[in-house]
């Protein structure tokens, strides 16, 4: 999987010396990184602009937007183990949330009071 600045998602099938390219998703806003679940059932979008997708390889076209920030944009996302059914994000501003992939919900956050950088 393959992501520019121009927000699509890209999947490359490599097989030897040729290669196949197909469109996955458009999200329309940059991608600051992808990181799968543990299982790979799930993939992370996580933009610069703040929101954080979730998704799922097997429906190709269709992106889930899980979270989105208005004060402050999200610096990381991760999954949570065993299982791969939450993902915890960290925000510039020091805000940790947990999150259930399935529908967005946040489930729990703490305001770490300092700003987060990498």
């Amino acid at each position: 999987y393959f992501s520019a600045q121009d927000g699509i998602l890209l999947f490359y099938h490599i097989k030897g010396l040729q290669y196949e390219i197909k469109f996955c998703v458009d999200i329309s806003q940059p991608i600051s990184s992808l990181v799968f679940s543990p299982d790979y059932a799930f993939l992370l979008l996580v933009t610069e602009q703040g929101p954080v997708y979730s998704y799922k390889p097997t429906r190709s076209g269709e992106a889930v937007k899980l979270l989105d920030t208005c004060s402050s944009c999200f610096l990381a996302a991760d999954f949570l183990v065993p299982g791969g059914k939450y993902c915890v994000s960290v925000t510039t501003s020091g805000e940790v949330q947990i999150w259930f992939l399935e529908d967005g919900i946040c489930l729990s956050k703490l305001n770490l009071d300092t700003e987060v950088h990498i």
